[in-house]
């Protein structure tokens, strides 16, 4: 075991840093980068600073930029040194956890995330729980009655739910309950009062508020976890040991839930620590821009439109740090769930 998760950990080392090469390799392919939106910025004004737009002033045109211009705002964002020093001096801060400083807002990228993180938390925890909470016990029970009525009509219901994407189902949620119905708000995760509430109030208008891109959010991976249990619960109860089981006089309660249970949990409790470090860092794009939320997932378009390449590199080093030691921590919970499991 200790050998297997030390060469697990030397094995992030190459990971990160390919991952790290090609997306920087990228980055300086990509047109219209800081240097060049700046530069077309400044050109695109006469030498007051604004457009000429009075009566007979006349428009001058672009103004062009002297090369020691240029050189300064390269200076300023750090270009004037050559790709591989950058990429070096990159990997050093990142070393330290130094995820550098935004071109745009002026602010760490550490600051960044902590600042939109309660809002894709509070999203990607609540998913997550609803998910578990009720798509495994949902899952147990269209096992136990394959074939059935039930089984068939929650299947149904959870397929047609799968198959609407979330952005589309939020759309039709803000329509009908936002905007027809006014029962919830149509954006914000919590009312501009929200500060003079009290502490019961508070609760109240937080969940008013996160309901609807929750609903949005939730169906997918509700959907996922309870076919993948039900299958799972299936397999198992066809194996062999559970009519032996059943031979000896246990109850159907003691088979299902004392040995089936925790066979057919595998890959289901495997998947438990990504899902679950995950809610606390992943942002759904198009549900934070429909509702209006400052989350993660909205920082990170943004920082790749803007072209914010401190941003870009130091939420794409976080985020592939953490996702490699939850890969890790899912392959050791085999072992935790079924210690059978031998890594050599």
């Amino acid at each position: 075991m200790a050998s297997y998760i030390l060469k697990r950990l030397l094995l992030m080392i190459p990971t990160l840093l390919g991952v790290l090469i090609l997306t920087f390799t990228m980055v300086q392919f990509v047109p219209g980068g800081p240097v060049e939106q700046m530069v077309s910025q400044l050109q695109g004004r006469d030498s007051g600073g604004e457009r000429a737009a009075v009566s007979g002033a006349g428009y001058r045109g672009r103004q062009g930029l002297d090369a020691q211009r240029i050189e300064e705002i390269k200076t300023l964002y750090g270009f004037d040194k050559p790709v591989h020093e950058r990429f070096f001096q990159m990997l050093g801060q990142f070393a330290r956890f130094d995820l550098g400083q935004s071109f745009y807002q002026r602010k760490d990228v550490w600051e960044l995330v902590k600042e939109k993180m309660p809002v894709s938390v509070s999203l990607g925890l609540w998913t997550f729980f609803i998910s578990y909470l009720v798509a495994v016990p949902l899952g147990v029970a269209k096992a136990v009655r394959a074939g059935s009525r039930f089984d068939f009509f929650t299947t149904l219901i959870v397929l047609i739910g799968y198959a609407i994407p979330g952005f589309v189902l939020g759309v039709a949620l803000l329509v009908i309950f936002g905007g027809q119905l006014q029962w919830f708000p149509l954006r914000g995760l919590t009312s501009s009062n929200w500060e003079s509430l009290s502490v019961g109030a508070k609760v109240v208008d937080y969940l008013w508020h996160i309901a609807l891109p929750v609903t949005a959010m939730v169906l997918g991976s509700f959907a996922v976890t309870a076919v993948l249990t039900k299958n799972s619960f299936l397999e198992e109860i066809r194996k062999q040991y559970v009519l032996t089981a059943r031979a000896k006089g246990l109850s159907e309660r003691q088979v299902l839930w004392k040995h089936v249970f925790r066979n057919a949990l595998i890959p289901i409790i495997t998947g438990f620590p990504a899902a679950f470090i995950g809610a606390f860092f992943t942002g759904s794009l198009l549900i934070e821009t429909l509702f209006s939320l400052d989350g993660l997932g909205l920082l990170s378009y943004e920082s790749v439109i803007r072209r914010d390449y401190p941003v870009v590199l130091g939420t794409l080093y976080l985020f592939t740090l953490i996702g490699l030691a939850t890969k890790l921590i899912s392959d050791l919970c085999y072992v935790w769930v079924d210690p059978r499991v031998k890594f050599d």
